[in-house]
């Protein structure tokens, strides 16, 4: 199939961008990387009556850690730079593993990590990513900038906090140092969707022996990226060993509810899940500094 007739604008400013976006007379779509949108217009799962290309609105291809020690990604920047970024992969690995779970190749090359965090796949990587890393979304409308907490921007799925005529500039990350970190998925071939995923991160106590906080969030479990609280209090405080490892497991096993489907029945998803979270854990304790 071939997409339905659509007008196409390249805006040279935000304020340009946001104009376009604001008329409430076009359904208008944002276009950075495309590789998910594209395939839907092909599809004609969306109809938009315009596409905005943001790509070459001035700054938002920019990638750099600020002053504070916050990585900034901006709206245009392709996946597979920040995943080879040197900086990225030192500070923040946890997201660099994501991305290289992202599909093949040319889709990280030419799709950004904000666009797919504005598109919210619950079966995607990076939006259970930036709620392990505590990433805050900067989005730009018509009544100024503001900040969402990875927590509070996916509302459902393919959903977000994102207003029509918002749209998704930045994505921060704080710094993360001396964290253990691992993404683990279940995907039935290399560069398919996950079946289910699970991003870690485990920080040592001042003892070494213990781990003093634990963040545990599962994609393809639900409608949003699911953390469950149950499973980092059965980490947070052990040694991280075989006990707390089979509680955390329990925990999870109890806590995730997410469907089932032609791919995979909810029980093996939740079975999955709580096998992949064993080996995220232990991996992601070996790599505490």
């Amino acid at each position: 199939m071939k997409p339905t007739p659509f007008d196409y604008s390249a805006p040279r400013s935000l304020p340009e961008a946001l104009a376009l976006l604001a008329d409430e007379e076009r359904e208008t779509k944002v276009l950075a990387g495309g590789q998910s949108l594209i395939p839907m217009l092909s599809m004609r799962l969306a109809r938009p009556e315009r596409l905005v290309d943001i790509t070459r609105v001035p700054g938002l291809d920019r990638l750099h850690v600020d002053a504070s020690g916050a990585l900034r990604i901006g709206a245009a920047v392709r996946q597979a730079r920040v995943a080879a970024d040197p900086a990225v992969r030192e500070g923040w690995p946890l997201l660099a593993a994501a991305i290289s779970h992202i599909g093949h190749p040319p889709i990280r090359h030419r799709g950004t990590v904000c666009g797919s965090l504005a598109h919210h796949d619950p079966a995607a990587e990076l939006p259970s990513a930036a709620l392990a890393l505590d990433a805050r979304l900067v989005v730009a409308g018509p009544g100024g900038t503001r900040t969402v907490d990875a927590a509070d921007f996916f509302v459902a799925t393919f959903q977000t906090a994102l207003e029509p005529d918002e749209l998704l500039t930045e994505t921060v990350i704080p710094p993360r140092a001396g964290d253990g970190w691992a993404f683990e998925e279940l995907a039935r071939r290399h560069g398919d969707f996950a079946t289910v995923g699970v991003a870690v991160t485990l920080r040592r106590a001042p003892d070494r022996r213990t781990v003093a906080a634990a963040r545990a969030v599962f994609c393809g479990a639900g409608p949003v990226p699911v953390r469950l609280p149950a499973v980092e209090n059965a980490l947070t405080g052990s040694d991280a060993g075989a006990a707390a490892l089979d509680a955390a497991a329990s925990a999870a096993l109890a806590g995730l509810d997410p469907a089932g489907d032609v791919h995979a029945t909810a029980a093996y998803r939740r079975e999955a899940a709580a096998h992949l979270l064993v080996r995220a854990c232990t991996h992601a304790w070996e790599r505490c500094s």
